[in-house]
């Protein structure tokens, strides 16, 4: 029978949220998976059965039994190439995808433009950045009348014990230059440069972000149709923050590109506890209401990144699964209500909106 949910990467700090609710919901039904089995299997004893063990490996061949029980994929994992994605469009099982890789995501979005029409529905931008941050760039589009630009900023806790593919990913991503979309074209930027300041909620007060290449900013103009809109980043922690965009202006980050900086940088990040568990994403959109320019923000303030992106995940899957909606590949924000969202993970969230109906200037 066709109705058995695969979490790849299940045993994982993120996965085990994801098996753990949706387990709770269907049980038995689960399969935390991974490439080794006693992790899967020593994960899966914690859940009374709710959860089950499986051994797999996204860059091998699956046995075909697999996909023909599976209905739906949740991946954890970053992948290479988009050859398990595909092989799950071809057996008709529901996809959702939690990573955060412009490159890779672009690929999955572009297999819902071949000619031959999927049969199943694929979930992109799944987290807090991207996902989250979509779905408040969406909640400002729903109260404006017309948004001219969006600037999403993100404020992560350096207490937290973030996975090292995150760490790597940021240190990849720490000295590159990247496209953004401002007035409709595209304009290079370099990370971690063009510093804008933000008030962040409660006590957190006035804080400096710094561009990042996260992949909402490359999703939105498109699914939203907004022509001008940037994700920049900060820490908990201001020392820190101010640190690593000197240190970028030093241009020590040069010598990423040698494999024993980088592999320092990645250990640096890993043993780096100073601050809270806080995490903080946050839009600041510009545009018009009854010809009027103003500005909305919206924002979210939480605790453990990871097991937000867990619990995004599962409220995602839980309704792919339980519900039906149309074939394709889609991002977050074109399916799913932002105060749908936000009312399920109830406590987890603190939600703020400001609306400024005094004139201000666009792009400021």
């Amino acid at each position: 029978m066709k109705d058995k949910i695969v979490v790849v990467g299940g045993y994982g700090q993120v996965g085990q949220v994801i098996c753990n609710s949706l387990g709770n919901l269907f049980p038995g039904k689960v399969f935390a998976a991974g490439r080794s089995f006693e992790k899967a299997k020593q994960f899966a004893a914690t859940t009374d059965g709710k959860v089950l063990p499986l051994q797999m490996n996204a860059d091998d061949s699956q046995p075909v039994d697999l996909f023909e029980e599976v209905t739906l994929v949740v991946m954890c994992l970053d992948q290479d190439n988009t050859h398990f994605v595909e092989k799950c469009f071809e057996h008709k099982i529901h996809y959702i995808d939690i990573s955060a890789s412009h490159n890779f995501l672009s690929k999955v979005r572009n297999l819902g433009n071949n000619e031959r029409p999927l049969q199943s529905t694929s979930v992109l931008s799944v987290g807090l950045a991207p996902g989250l941050t979509n779905m408040l760039v969406k909640k400002c589009a729903q109260v404006l009348d017309e948004v001219h630009s969006a600037d999403i900023f993100l404020m992560l806790g350096l207490g937290e014990q973030h996975g090292k593919a995150a760490i790597e990913w940021m240190v990849d991503n720490i000295n590159i230059d990247f496209s953004v979309v401002e007035q409709g074209l595209k304009k290079q930027v370099k990370s971690f440069e063009d510093g804008k300041k933000t008030q962040f909620p409660g006590k957190l007060g006035r804080r400096t972000a710094y561009r990042f290449n996260f992949s909402d900013q490359h999703a939105l103009p498109d699914t939203l149709n907004i022509q001008t809109i940037s994700t920049r980043i900060c820490f908990d922690s201001a020392v820190i923050t101010n640190l690593i965009a000197l240190l970028k202006k030093s241009g020590v980050y040069r010598f990423l590109q040698y494999q024993v900086f980088r592999q320092f940088m990645i250990n640096l990040f890993l043993k780096l506890h100073w601050g809270s568990e806080i995490y903080v994403a946050k839009v600041s959109a510009f545009g018009l209401n009854n010809n009027q320019t103003v500005c909305y923000e919206c924002s979210i303030v939480g605790q453990k990144e990871f097991y937000i992106t867990g619990k995004i995940a599962a409220f995602v899957a839980r309704n792919i699964y339980s519900k039906k909606y149309q074939p394709g590949v889609f991002h977050m924000e074109e399916l799913f209500q932002p105060m749908e969202l936000i009312d399920d993970l109830g406590g987890l969230v603190t939600f703020d909106e400001r609306y400024n109906l005094l004139p201000v200037t666009i792009n400021s």
